[in-house]
């Protein structure tokens, strides 16, 4: 019997884009404990997941997230890692107005959560994981988004945490225009 245990990401981007009106039906796919790195399966599942969304964003109203630690790298580095896993699977790179969100959290995702919830916190450092309490940083992660939409994010807010306030932005606007086209 195989029990599903929701990933802090996947609470973190449910929370976060629930906050900001998102509705729909959320699929979640997640690396499997000890298949294989967090990283490299989001690197390995992006071309197939982008692939996916480009053969259906013409008959529904659909957007893709994708999340993945930025671990000891900086957030930019992910993301040309992603833009050369699409060219390899001879894809075009990621374009503007394409409903496709990445966020990367610099070191982790908990690095964001420990911030938000008043920690002083650092890029460096791994911060430990919240085992069966993952849910435990909704009021945190609504709070976030609701300075997402205001463009109220503190100044000292981490600059992983503003790049995904502006992905997020991003993305509802082209939902937004997809959905009011049809």
């Amino acid at each position: 019997m195989y029990r599903y245990f929701p990933t802090q990401q996947e609470v973190f981007a449910r929370y976060f884009l629930k906050k900001r009106g998102f509705n729909g039906l959320f699929r979640a796919k997640i690396c499997l404990p000890s298949s294989q790195s967090g990283e490299q399966y989001v690197r390995t599942q992006y071309p197939a997941e982008v692939k996916a969304y480009r053969q259906n964003r013409n008959r529904v109203s659909i957007g893709l997230v994708m999340i993945i630690d930025a671990d000891t790298s900086i957030p930019q580095e992910r993301l040309d890692w992603l833009a050369r896993a699409l060219a390899l699977d001879f894809q075009e790179s990621r374009q503007p107005d394409e409903a496709i969100a990445i966020f990367v959290p610099k070191r982790n995702i908990e690095t964001w959560i420990y911030w938000l919830q008043g920690e002083t916190v650092n890029e460096e450092d791994p911060y430990s994981k919240f085992p069966n309490a993952e849910a435990s940083c909704k009021p945190d992660v609504e709070n976030l988004a609701e300075q997402c939409r205001s463009q109220n994010l503190p100044a000292l807010a981490r600059e992983s945490l503003q790049l995904a306030c502006g992905e997020l932005q991003r993305l509802l606007e082209l939902l937004k225009l997809r959905f009011a086209s049809t």
